[in-house]
């Protein structure tokens, strides 16, 4: 089958090329609209799979033209903005199939085996034998964990991000996965796993910076009794335990350089050997490494190798930060006061409007594992049904974020904040108006204002 795909987010139209191509269809890739109409005619194409939303044009344009000059070239439309009239729109033109970002490629593979059958079905009519055979369109369910509900979203950002996880996760690409702290590089590789053929198999997560770098070779390779003082017994290293699976290197950048050298040997032969012995043992594992630090920044520097890297790196995802993910925050929230309900035995519902503003004023430095902790703390605090702002971290409240003046959503939330700045500070308030991070006038006057107690300088 000859397929054409028209994206302008060329990652993932290169991975959806992948995909198909491993799936052995003659796939060719463009950008743009003014690209792809000169080779309707110059080609043959079976399937024309086109984004909804393009550059110089749109799906439903492209859609219309290729029903005029090919008309037996069936149409797949792709789109992250779905709704109900521009699917009917599509459909009514003709349209196979109007498909949502983000999808499963196994989603996209039946549609276009779909269009095999329907090839043949007037060959089938003349043959009962052909005619009866089953239609194979259901692929192998895909076991996702739990814990990935908390990379879904509907930001943009988010939205892109689960598109790259589950179009890469089918195939055996060894996947960079850079983020900041917290943001949940670990939750993402799980997700790959999950999406791949390997997800039956052990997923290996390995905290780099955690392991020295004299005994790295002997938890990574294993070793042999006796090879070294300590070594009591035969040991399996973490790529034998990973082997016909996937091994996470979790911040990959703080291996030493000795201990990149021996990782490179390893994936380039697929063999390892553990400390004190000559036999090569051989490995199938695919690799996926996570980094909060610019790894091409290190290879500049001469402190991270550059064939590693680009052994590493054969696609990159980006795990965007919290504070990109204003969208998602709500669902967030909620999912981690549902955890630590379970795990403190508790029966909080929710949030009071002042934290809500609080929250969602705040920067969140360390992402989604600072947020589970506040909230973990917070329903431990909370006597009530929905957390009450008294029970927020002070680097929560006094946030230039949420208390910069300008940016105070109530009067209530304010004078609250400057409670709470107060008690923070003894009632100090030269110590409160630095918390707050206003003048010490500004602060007397908010006072005066909202008739807060005097107390002591």
């Amino acid at each position: 089958m000859k397929i054409l795909i028209i994206e302008d987010d060329l990652a993932f139209g290169k991975m959806l090329h992948i995909y198909l191509t491993n799936k052995k269809f003659d796939v060719s890739l463009v950008t743009t609209g003014g690209e792809a109409i000169p080779l309707f005619s110059e080609n043959n194409y079976d399937v024309i799979i086109v984004d909804l939303q393009l550059p110089d044009t749109t799906g439903l344009d492209i859609l219309e033209i290729v029903k005029q000059k090919t008309p037996s070239t069936q149409v797949v439309l792709m789109t992250g903005y779905a709704d109900v009239t521009t699917a009917v729109k599509a459909m009514k033109k003709g349209a196979l199939e109007y498909i949502s970002k983000p999808f499963r490629p196994e989603e996209l593979l039946m549609i276009l085996n779909n269009v095999n059958l329907k090839e043949t079905d007037t060959a089938a009519a003349t043959s009962p034998t052909v005619a009866a055979a089953p239609k194979k369109t259901t692929s192998k369910s895909k076991v996702v964990p739990k814990d990935h509900s908390k990379l879904e979203g509907t930001s943009d950002v988010a939205i892109k991000c689960q598109q790259h996880i589950q179009l890469v996760g089918p195939t055996n690409m060894a996947v960079l996965i850079q983020g900041e702290s917290g943001t949940g590089k670990e939750v993402a590789a799980q997700a790959i796993h999950s999406y791949s053929d390997r997800r039956e198999s052990p997923f290996i997560a390995v905290d780099c910076g955690a392991i020295p770098k004299e005994i790295a070779s002997s938890e990574f390779f294993g070793h042999v009794k006796g090879s070294f003082t300590g070594a009591i017994a035969d040991k399996k290293g973490y790529f034998e335990n990973a082997d016909t699976g996937t091994i996470f290197l979790d911040e990959v950048g703080n291996l030493s350089y000795e201990n990149q050298i021996q990782l490179l040997r390893a994936l380039q032969e697929k063999k390892v050997k553990r400390v004190g012995s000559s036999q090569e043992i051989p490995i199938d594992v695919r690799v996926i490494s996570a980094t909060n630090e610019n790894l091409r920044e290190a290879v500049a520097k001469g402190t991270f190798r550059e064939d590693l890297y680009h052994r590493l790196q054969e696609f990159t995802i980006h795990v965007p930060p919290l504070r990109e993910r204003g969208e998602d925050l709500d669902k967030f929230i909620a999912f981690f006061i549902k955890q630590a309900n379970q795990s403190l035995n508790k029966e909080v519902q929710g949030i009071s409007k002042e934290v809500s503003i609080a929250l969602n004023n705040y920067s969140w430095p360390g992402n989604l594992r600072e947020l589970k902790n506040v909230l973990k703390r917070c329903v431990l605090l909370t006597t009530g049904t929905h957390i009450p702002i008294e029970v927020l971290p002070h680097e929560v409240l006094i946030s230039k974020e949420v208390t910069n003046t300008t940016s105070f959503s109530t009067k209530e939330n304010e004078k609250q904040l400057i409670i709470n700045a107060l008690k923070q500070a003894g009632n100090n308030k030269t110590k409160a108006a630095e918390l707050l991070q206003i003048t010490r006038k500004t602060l007397y006057n908010k006072i005066a204002q909202y008739a807060i107690g005097e107390g002591n300088d």
